[in-house]
């Protein structure tokens, strides 16, 4: 994303939920994200318990699972994805599918299947320092998540050990679609851009052009994830390729 913020270009960042709603399709509707617009893919790794997720990533996780989606399905997914396309990919997950399939493994098998980061929602700074150092010292930028109420001193920390970008949550709460955007989020990642050069994405409830739109007024990246979700259970691959057009046609016209 840094080389994306020094071309001008604000990132369009979609996420999809490997293996929803059928195993079969997710390849092609990766290949329609990125004949769309997306310029970073958050490919998220389906868990029995995602308890950062509001409902509709739930349920497409929980669709996943029963499709028998695993780990290694969705690394050998993306090998595939990777002889196809260019685009980075942040894979998703909590921590329960790494430790399974083996931390170690995880690292070398998601780098030799093209993936640019992680992002690991239940590892906060300071959470497990020999697990982080793991991370931190792979070839996988290690994503970190802000949210509105973290402190001024604790987002710093954060800020200090940012790779590849900062995910700044728009809203409180799990993830989910919603119609409003919170007022003082310029303010919040002006305060924040004073503490760190590294680029700032935010998610956490965009789910409209005009949302889209403020947001990259504001911040480096742009993240939507459960309303393009929704698009999809609307109208498959269409409707989807049609939300994440009309985010980077507004997202380009700021």
């Amino acid at each position: 994303m840094t080389g994306l913020r020094r071309a001008g270009r604000r990132a369009l960042i979609p996420y999809i939920t490997a293996g929803y709603p059928q195993r079969e399709t997710t390849a092609s509707l990766l290949d329609a994200l990125v004949l769309a617009g997306a310029d970073v893919i958050e490919l998220g790794v389906p868990f029995s318990d995602p308890v950062a997720d509001g409902p509709t990533i739930q349920r497409s996780s929980q669709r996943a699972l029963e499709n028998g989606v695993t780990l290694t399905w969705v690394l050998d997914l993306l090998t595939s994805f990777r002889e196809r396309h260019e685009v980075p990919v942040v894979l998703f997950t909590y921590l329960n599918p790494v430790l399974r399939h083996g931390t170690a493994n995880f690292l070398g098998d998601a780098t030799a299947a093209g993936a640019q980061g992680v992002l690991l929602t239940d590892l906060p700074v300071g959470a497990d320092a020999a697990l982080e150092s793991a991370f931190e010292s792979s070839e996988l930028a290690l994503i970190r998540l802000i949210a509105p109420t973290t402190s001024r001193e604790r987002s710093l920390e954060i800020a200090a050990r940012a790779q590849g970008f900062l995910y700044y949550i728009a809203r409180m709460g799990v993830t989910g679609a919603t119609s409003t955007l919170r007022d003082a989020l310029p303010q919040e990642l002006a305060a924040l851009r004073s503490a760190t050069d590294v680029p700032i994405a935010v998610g956490f409830g965009i789910s409209t052009p005009d949302h889209a739109a403020a947001v990259a007024k504001v911040a480096d990246g742009v993240v939507v994830g459960s309303a393009l979700i929704d698009a999809l259970d609307r109208g498959g691959e269409k409707a989807a390729s049609d939300l994440i057009r009309s985010l980077r046609s507004a997202i380009d016209s700021i």
